[in-house]
């Protein structure tokens, strides 16, 4: 066989061969070999070393029509369009899972077999892939070959800078084909499509909650371990993830690096942005599968169910009582401290917490932002005008468990329950009696005060 001068190959047939043996003959065959002269590689067709080639002068002459993306062959190009078409021709015959390559489909296999054939000289942790092998020693190195050339920053894996360039050039080919929404990565398409279907395949195996992915259940397996390794050098305080750390620091540096385009208000978390972006349009996309509230972030719908079970998972280790939520019990252990960290610089009234504060301002400015759509009423706080709502609608959510009564807000049904239980919580400093809410201590002060003005 002639040499392939044109492609640079180089052709070897007289040293390799291979023999065939039939009875007593043996048959000597010529099997030429074609060598990439740049890395030596060998192939055993021309074609092969045509299309490896590509390789070496990083040429990607296959072009994706859909998200611009180019590849070395059209083989590459085939395999890529499945991502966006959603087709998945190779099927696990074990679990029924499809995969949009057989490559794919063979190292899922070995979730099933166990097989993990590659490991870490370091920790000897174990891996079904040699890629993933490749990426997790780079935690031990430090290594990060990958570098965003808008912003520099660096990356351990190139499948990372490719998703981060996309925050720069906002860029989301991947779409939802339930409810339209797109994502710059095809792995979170597939995470946000089981809260539409409601599945959660990973599950904890200590408390048996399921997630939606696997990375919300190692973060939440952190949660069992009690393990924080990650420590702010400036105040010491420690989180079980870097992300937390990450958001913790900007409390120190005051940086808030994602901003509203709608009013300009600066948040410190992007996930904060998007939640206060839902205020802006109204979207709030978790709804109560018990009594159909919604709500525009899934904290506030976890928190609102717990009003449904009465589970109170948050106790003070001062008196005792549960709380619904951290931030409430954060609030109330201020009730025992006494620490009042929001001054008013109008009137110097301390508050617990800055919302007390901005509420409390409301007073000074006489400004009512919250507007009732029926009566066209204003407040100084949403959560009045939400009460006052209520006297229209003639909803009343909260109830006595002891007599049945139900109130329109929980402020009254607390101070209800008092008449069951004999607490007086408030106290008068004048005359030691007691009552059991701070607006009748108010009124029972003014008796003193008109006899102090009488004396």
């Amino acid at each position: 066989m002639e040499n392939v001068d044109h492609l640079d190959t180089i052709v070897l047939n007289d040293t390799d061969t291979d023999r065939e043996t039939d009875g007593d003959e043996n048959v000597e065959k010529n099997i030429p070999e074609y060598r990439c002269e740049i890395c030596r590689k060998t192939f055993s067709s021309e074609d092969e070393v045509v299309t490896h080639k590509e390789i070496h002068r990083k040429e990607k002459p296959f072009h994706c029509e859909i998200c611009g993306k180019y590849f070395a062959s059209n083989c590459y190009l085939i395999s890529h369009r499945r991502i966006h078409t959603g087709e998945k021709p190779f099927r696990c015959e074990i679990c029924g899972k499809s995969f949009t390559q057989n490559s794919n489909l063979l190292v899922h296999k070995k979730i099933h077999s166990g097989e993990k054939a590659f490991h870490c000289e370091s920790c000897g942790k174990s891996f079904a892939q040699n890629g993933h092998l490749v990426n997790h020693i780079r935690s031990h190195t430090g290594e990060k070959a990958f570098h965003c050339e808008i912003c520099g920053k660096s990356f351990s894996q190139n499948g990372h800078r490719v998703k981060h360039i996309r925050r720069h050039t906002g860029e989301k080919p991947f779409s939802c084909d339930i409810c339209g929404k797109s994502f710059s990565d095809n792995s979170s398409v597939v995470v946000h499509k089981r809260s539409h279907t409601g599945e959660k395949p990973f599950h904890c195996k200590i408390c048996e909650k399921s997630f939606v992915s696997h990375g919300s259940l190692t973060k939440h397996n952190i949660i069992h371990s009690g393990k924080k390794q990650f420590h702010c050098e400036i105040c010491g305080k420690s989180f079980n993830q870097n992300s937390h750390l990450v958001s913790h620091k900007r409390s120190h540096t005051g940086e808030k690096s994602f901003h509203c385009d709608i009013c300009g208000k600066s948040f410190a978390q992007n996930s904060r942005l998007v939640i206060h972006t839902r205020s802006h349009t109204g979207e709030k996309p978790f709804h109560c599968e018990i009594c159909g509230k919604s709500f525009c972030d899934h904290s506030s719908l976890v928190v609102h169910k717990r009003n449904h079970t009465g589970e109170k998972p948050y106790c003070c280790d001062t008196c005792g009582k549960s709380f619904v939520s951290n931030s409430i019990l954060t609030k109330h252990k201020m009730v025992h401290t006494g620490e009042k960290r929001f001054p008013c610089e109008i009137c110097g009234r301390p508050f617990i917490n800055n919302p007390s504060l901005l509420n409390h301002k409301r007073i000074h400015t006489g400004e009512k932002a919250f507007h009732c759509k029926i009566c066209g009423r204003s407040f100084t706080q949403n959560s009045h005008l939400a009460i006052h709502t209520r006297s229209h609608t003639g909803e009343k959510p909260f109830h006595c468990e002891t007599c049945g009564k139900s109130f329109s807000d929980k402020s009254c049904l607390v101070i209800h329950k008092r008449s069951h239980t004999g607490e007086k919580p408030f106290h008068c400093e004048i005359c030691q009696k007691s009552f059991v809410s701070n607006s009748s201590l108010t009124k029972h002060k003014q008796i003193h005060a008109r006899e102090k003005l009488s004396l």
